[in-house]
């Protein structure tokens, strides 16, 4: 015997199985096409694209990289074309992080697993005419598993935020004297619950952290002591919170992105005082759609004709029936749709 369906439950059922919330319930999503993508990593079968960080040429922008991660081999770099132009193999290097630091050149920091008790934090530096990552040793990265992890270039060294899966944080400053990294340990941070994606703002030494079922933390500089600034409601923000990324804009603008894991959606929010912006997708397009995105990232600029404003960088979790890989947006259609 057949049961009758509510108008209101009736609704419900078809929203979901649209992948839509009901009308009302939810802010509107606007779609984007990705202008590109990535070679899929090598780990086929398998959860193992993560995580892209951004290198913007700025004297030949369409000679920029970006460097990402295989977590089940190692680390990627990147054209804009999407072909591999190098790839070290180190194994679990779940997430990844760049900045630019004059003299000392383009260091890249990854958040190294292999020690699932002890985390280290993975350094290199980019040969950005090469294309070439160059290793240069490990630090410290905390007594746990490594998840997340952020830098801020900044007067003293380079520092590197070590997110760990349970939700302990740590700052550390590195430097290079000698060519060889040194890490010291300058603040400690504890959420309560698993945390992964993290972005810094070095313009204040803010850092921003997703505990992925809550939200989406910032700690004021120096501060060991957080605020929720968006919570994980199901609506502006679905869980599980994923990737953060952050573009500076002028003294304190500029935008947060959030990878909102649970919808398959990106959460955009103004800087400061994080006010929500609107919501988007990467829909189906001449590269695919994201689904279960992990890692994001985000850089304003002049990337060549493709991405004239700045480019965003998404990992896709599914991408039909090829290895995972990562999807290039321009700026420029995000923008438009908020």
């Amino acid at each position: 015997m057949r049961t009758a369906i509510a108008p209101v439950a009736l609704a419900l059922a078809l929203a979901a199985c649209s992948g839509k919330p009901p009308a009302g319930e939810a802010p509107v999503i606007f779609e984007v096409t990705a202008a590109g993508e990535t070679a899929p990593v090598g780990t086929g079968n398998a959860d193992a694209a993560d995580d892209p960080a951004i290198w913007r040429d700025a004297e030949n922008p369409e000679n920029s990289l970006i460097v990402a991660t295989d977590k089940k081999a190692g680390l990627y770099v990147y054209g804009l074309d999407g072909k591999v132009r190098d790839f070290s193999k180190e194994g679990r290097l779940n997430n990844v992080a760049l900045a630019d630091m004059g003299d000392a050149g383009v260091i890249v920091a990854a958040s190294d697993r292999n020690d699932e008790a002890a985390a280290k934090i993975m350094l290199y530096r980019l040969d950005t005419k090469a294309a070439k990552l160059i290793p240069l040793g490990t630090v410290d990265g905390g007594a746990g598993e490594g998840y997340g992890i952020c830098v801020s270039a900044q007067s003293d060294g380079l520092h590197v935020y070590s997110v760990l899966k349970a939700g302990d944080i740590g700052e550390y400053r590195v430097t290079f004297a000698g060519g060889t990294p040194k890490g010291e340990l300058v603040r400690s941070m504890k959420l309560k619950t698993q945390t992964e994606g993290c972005v810094a703002d070095p313009r204040d030494g803010s850092l921003y952290v997703g505990e992925e079922d809550v939200g989406i933390w910032k700690f004021a500089a120096g501060s060991t002591e957080g605020s929720l600034v968006a919570k994980a409601d199901g609506k502006q923000l679905v869980a599980d919170v994923e990737g953060l990324a952050l573009a500076a804009e002028g003294k304190d603008g500029g935008w947060l992105i959030a990878s909102s894991q649970g919808d398959n959606a990106y959460a955009v929010y103004r800087l400061p005082g994080m006010v929500y912006a609107g919501r988007f997708r990467i829909a189906q397009g001449a590269f695919g759609s994201t689904e279960e995105t992990d890692g994001i990232d985000l850089v304003l600029g002049d990337f060549g004709p493709a991405f004239p404003t700045g480019l965003f960088v998404a990992q896709d979790g599914e991408n039909g029936n090829r290895a995972q890989n990562f999807k290039l947006v321009s700026w420029e259609a995000i923008e438009k749709g908020l």
